[in-house]
């Protein structure tokens, strides 16, 4: 759909400083400084707090002592599984509704505050739950507003790192929210080990797991006071002199030093552009996005790859991995903890494998498909394991059933270095400047919603769609075949890109554009015809039919 422009469009890469960074090597070597790396870590707390929060309660629901301080123990299974989806749905609930606001809100009042904003939300949200035995109503509000949180966190953190570092290694630094969700992850999945191991049927176990998430909050709350607002957002607030300032800062490079001046230059004609379609409300930047034709392209885009992301099933693992497995043969509530505990070891590398060789080598169209592949043969392999062995019934994992666990590993290993990065990195750097808040709220918040269905569906198909849940697995794998479709018709190569330059590659907005879509004139033939019919009358020579 886009090769032709991507030819045209894809700036020229030289040889890089390094293997890992895929740095220009003409680049000044002082722009690759300690300063964004700090940054990024920094931001990407934010999906520390996601990935902590998602782990920490698929492993909290297994504990005994959870379900005794909340009264579930008495509950048959299709009432604990609608139970304990209720609960895990919950933060999807509230990071929907945060992502879905914040995005006109950070346009207004910078990334900044409104990621420090959001960390005390998470916190809020975190105390409810810590201290809500023996009401379930309130552990479900308290994840509701940790959830705020999360949404509010999981929008600003690739947007904020994507805005502030160097082009060339964009995807890489982007990647890392990817990175810290499952880092978050990974350490949920081993403190529920431990708490189980060690604090058996006590309610000393799931508090002590939810209060821990309390910590990375307070560290994106004051790692964020140091750290500087976007340069692009206070150029875009009508603040040239400090941006200008910022820029030189996170580049360790004088402002008149030709990288800086070339750099802000770009980003002030960007600004200028954008000053001439004018300042616009949140409901128009939101007509604006989906009735102007060169924005609905982009739109479609970052939106459709948040939807397919979740319809992978990747969070249907997440939240339940110990049934998965036990479902797959592993007996006993704390083995399948340790099985999960591994699976989260198993992401947190591929993540850095990605982020570290492949965000800004291989780029984003050619993981998407790759890996999609891959996830498909995996899901097709455990669900029909599932159904012809039946796991639950063997005394034993038989050597077909550790391939299935293989395969479980090997789907999460795909994932991340494809569709689990890729959605993100893309949502975060193809749309314009004057809609970046807006479109990546909208994608965040439609990701959350899915993230929803995906949590709140599972537990039901894992006991309903057959012996084992083994349609579970076949139906998720089938939406990664409909990934791979949608990869190779839709998905452009981006890599390498400045924030700026996507513009010409999607298509420039004007505010001819702007006004036809706030009028909702979606009608672009009839545009387009009257448009070819006034240059030909210009081009006819007869001056009294050309335009003033």
């Amino acid at each position: 759909m886009f090769g032709n422009r991507l030819e045209q469009q894809q700036p020229n890469q030289t040889a890089s400083h390094s293997f890992f960074s895929g740095a220009n090597k003409n680049d000044p070597k002082q722009i690759y400084n300690w300063k964004i790396y700090v940054l990024t870590a920094t931001a990407c707390m934010g999906g520390f707090l996601y990935g902590y929060d998602s782990g920490v309660m698929g492993g909290i629901l297994a504990l005994k002592s959870f379900k005794t301080s909340f009264n579930l123990l008495d509950l048959n299974a299709t009432e604990l599984a609608n139970q304990s989806a209720n609960i895990v749905a919950m933060l999807q609930a509230g990071a929907f509704f945060g992502s879905l606001l914040v995005g006109p809100i950070s346009d207004r009042w910078g990334r900044k505050p409104c990621l420090m904003a959001g960390a005390v939300i998470f916190i809020i949200g975190s105390i409810m739950q810590v201290v809500s035995a023996p009401h379930v109503g309130l552990l479900m509000g308290g994840r509701v507003i940790g959830g705020l949180g999360v949404g509010v966190c999981s929008t600003l953190a690739p947007l904020y790192t994507s805005e502030n570092v160097p082009k060339a290694i964009r995807g890489r630094l982007t990647a890392c929210y990817q990175l810290f969700i499952q880092v978050g992850l990974l350490i949920s999945f081993w403190i529920n080990y431990g708490m189980s191991v060690n604090y058996p049927s006590v309610a000393l176990q799931w508090k002590t797991s939810i209060a821990i998430q309390i910590v990375p909050g307070a560290l994106l709350l004051f790692g964020m006071i140091p750290l500087r607002e976007s340069p692009r957002h206070l150029l875009r607030s009508g603040r040239p002199e400090p941006a200008l300032e910022v820029l030189s800062w996170l580049r360790s490079l004088p402002p008149t030093h030709p990288y800086v001046e070339s750099e802000y230059v770009e980003m002030q004609t960007q600004m200028e552009s954008d000053e001439l379609v004018g300042r616009s409300t949140p409901w128009q930047l939101y007509k604006e996005a989906f009735l102007v034709r060169s924005n609905q392209k982009r739109l479609a885009l970052g939106l459709g790859v948040m939807v397919l992301q979740q319809l992978m099933g990747v969070n249907a693992i997440n939240y339940y991995s110990p049934q998965i497995f036990q479902n797959l043969g592993l007996t006993g509530v704390t083995v399948s903890l340790f099985a999960t505990g591994i699976y989260g070891v198993v992401k947190v590398v591929s993540s850095l494998a990605f982020a570290l060789f492949l965000a800004d080598t291989l780029g984003r169209r050619i993981s998407l498909i790759w890996t999609a592949t891959g996830q498909a043969f995996c899901l097709y392999y455990v669900g029909a394991f599932v159904k012809i062995v039946n796991p639950t019934q063997e005394t034993k994992v038989q050597a077909a059933g550790y391939v299935a666990l293989v395969c479980i590993f090997l789907y999460i290993v795909f994932f991340e270095f494809g569709w689990g990065p890729v959605p993100w990195i893309y949502n975060a750097e193809i749309h314009s400047s004057r809609l970046r808040g807006t479109c990546l709220g909208l994608a965040a918040a439609v990701n959350w919603l899915f993230n929803f269905v995906v949590s709140r569906a599972t537990p039901v198909m894992l006991t309903t769609m057959g012996r084992g849940g083994y349609g579970t697995f076949l139906l998720y794998g089938s939406f990664c075949v409909v990934c791979i479709i949608f990869a190779v018709l839709f998905c452009p190569e981006t890599k390498g890109m400045s924030l700026e330059e996507m513009d010409d590659f999607f298509g420039t907005t004007s505010p001819v554009d702007v006004e036809l879509g706030a009028r909702g004139a979606v009608h672009d033939e009839d545009a387009e015809a009257e448009k070819d019919g006034e240059e030909r009358i210009e081009n006819s020579g007869d001056s009294s039919h050309k335009k003033p």
